[in-house]
């Protein structure tokens, strides 16, 4: 895994690192692999409390390994190899592996569904995948010459990597059609003003660790109703919704870790919370 992602945890928050930075973090199978290992991992870390997502090198991440698409179309027929003997076939993508997604939705499908906040520091090019892959975390963090493109339509093929279902939940219809339907490529002040992007600044990384220690401040049940609402929000009835946030108030209201963020503030000092 550390060849293509790291992970270090400090007071709460995680460091989640693409570190295939020769490649500009392009999405391998190994990529996918490490993805799924690290999100595994921090399912069942509940000290951790928020997450940063980044790359290393000159990009977030490029999106699919082009060597993906070399195997498409190598000898000319997918399907059987040098020997002349058939390749296994893959499994279809409407398998579902992981919940409600695929293997690939999965890679980014996770940083939605993992309990704590995830924010994402993108800079150089997030395409394709990797775009989608930063369209996981709940906030993202853009430096102003970063370039952004729904790519797939290049290879001739749609968004398959969740894409879709955030998407449409950040920006207007027809701005998603349009940039799924051309692939062009687009600035990060346009991804401002579409929505996918929460902010602009000189130093996206540094920004998301000031966030994140901020957010680690607080109560962590709270961190984590929050998310579980704004997660479901989107797909809840109003009547669901209301149900759910009082259920999630009732989880936290009372709690030791809830009194604490009251004594502290009267007492005008830290909180100490537990994980």
């Amino acid at each position: 895994m550390e060849d293509r992602i790291t992970l270090e945890i400090t007071d709460g928050v995680a460091d989640v690192r693409l570190v295939r930075s020769n490649k500009m973090n392009a999405l391998d199978s190994g990529m996918f692999s490490a993805i799924t290992e690290v999100g595994e991992k921090l399912c069942s870390l509940p000290e951790v409390r928020v997450v940063v997502l980044s790359g290393t090198g000159k990009a977030f991440c490029a999106g699919l390994d082009m060597g993906n698409f070399s195997d498409m179309v190598a000898d000319g027929n997918p399907n059987e190899d040098s020997n002349d003997q058939p390749k296994p076939q893959p499994e279809p993508l409407v398998t579902r592996s992981h919940g409600i997604a695929n293997y690939f939705q999965h890679a980014v499908w996770m940083w939605r569904d993992l309990p704590m906040p995830v924010i994402a520091a993108v800079h150089g090019v997030a395409f394709g995948g990797g775009f989608q892959l930063a369209l996981g975390a709940d906030i993202r963090y853009a430096a102003p010459n970063t370039r952004f493109s729904i790519m797939e339509i290049k290879w001739g093929l749609v968004p398959d990597m969740a894409g879709t279902q955030l998407m449409r939940h950040l920006a207007r219809e027809d701005i998603v059609r349009e940039l799924s339907y051309t692939g062009r490529i687009f600035s990060a002040q346009e991804a401002l003003e579409y929505g996918f992007v929460t902010r602009i600044v000189d130093d996206p990384l540094a920004l998301a660790f000031d966030t994140a220690r901020e957010i680690a401040s607080k109560n962590p049940q709270a961190i984590r109703g929050n998310k579980r609402l704004f997660n479901a929000a989107n797909y809840l009835s109003a009547e669901a919704g209301l149900l759910m946030e009082s259920e999630v108030q009732d989880g936290v209201i009372g709690m030791p870790n809830q009194k604490e963020a009251v004594t502290a503030v009267l007492e005008e000092r830290s909180a100490h919370f537990t994980d």
